[in-house]
């Protein structure tokens, strides 16, 4: 699944600024219209989470409001913020590789979607074969993290 190895491609990108890596990509009649990584720490803005980040660039790129027809692949599942803005952003189908027990907003913790309240809900799908990649580079990110002393 090529696309998702882009996805996991974007979070190195993170974790290369020193964010979360996490990373997204929206992909629409089987090509990629956009990418994005975590930028929280890059731009200091905690709403620049890597589907925020893709859906705001496939917008501007495509001269749209909404992203009909198009898909999201993201390393991690999507926290509640992120799940909901994919919903409004009408995407059809989300496809995460690894759960996040902490903080995801799909199949734990939030679980957004479980309500009949969304005006859009997009197709969940976890795709298991990258998991494991995914949630290795997240443990060795935070195993790092608590290493090193905090700079702000």
């Amino acid at each position: 699944m090529n696309f998702m190895n882009q996805a996991i491609s974007m979070a190195r990108r993170a974790y290369a600024h020193d964010d979360v890596p996490i990373g997204a990509v929206i992909v629409r009649d089987g090509k990629i219209i956009a990418r994005g990584e975590n930028q929280v720490q890059l731009r200091k803005n905690p709403t620049l989470h890597a589907e925020i980040v893709a859906i705001n660039r496939a917008v501007k790129k495509l001269g749209v409001k909404f992203l009909d027809g198009c898909d999201v692949y993201v390393s991690l599942e999507p926290c509640a913020m992120c799940a909901t803005a994919l919903s409004l952003a009408r995407i059809r189908n989300i496809y995460f590789a690894t759960t996040d027990v902490k903080g995801g907003g799909i199949t734990t913790n939030a679980r957004v979607f479980d309500t009949d309240a969304h005006l859009w809900k997009p197709n969940v799908i976890q795709l298991h074969e990258f998991a494991d990649e995914s949630a290795e580079l997240l443990r060795e990110f935070f195993r790092i993290r608590r290493k090193t002393p905090k700079s702000d």
